[in-house]
């Protein structure tokens, strides 16, 4: 089963200074997220791309990230998927839960694709509360 690797992972792995040192907790989610990938199971959408390429503070470093990323194709998005996210805000905020766009659209990825969410973005337990999300634990 493929998996939608949230950004906070991705950007754990790939976007950290590599002179920061990273606890025992941190290194299991990297590793966990290089089995997925080894094993063709890391899914991508283009907004967790985006996230992920913004910011960076060079064009040297931007390059290099691209290029990684160009092994993971992204989810294909319906019309479906973008309604399903707006339902997904509207559910969560009836309930007092705030969140981004970029957030309710991986929740309905995840709800309309079955995929489930690797993230380390406590959020997603929260929009559990009230979405039919599944998380990954690895």
């Amino acid at each position: 089963m493929k998996v939608l690797v949230d950004t906070s992972v991705w950007s754990l792995a790939l976007r950290r200074s590599k002179q920061v040192t990273v606890s025992t907790e941190q290194q299991a989610i990297i590793a966990a997220l290089a089995d997925l990938m080894r094993d063709g199971r890391a899914a991508m959408m283009g907004a967790i791309r985006q996230e992920l390429l913004c910011g960076i503070k060079t064009q040297a470093q931007f390059d290099a990230l691209k290029s990684t990323l160009t092994a993971f194709d992204d989810v294909a998005l319906t019309m479906q998927d973008y309604e399903k996210a707006a339902e997904a805000f509207n559910t969560c905020r009836a309930h007092g839960v705030q969140g981004s766009n970029t957030d309710f659209l991986i929740c309905a990825v995840s709800i309309n694709h079955q995929l489930p969410i690797f993230s380390i973005d406590n959020d997603f337990q929260m929009y559990r509360q009230w979405l039919a999300v599944q998380l990954y634990l690895p």
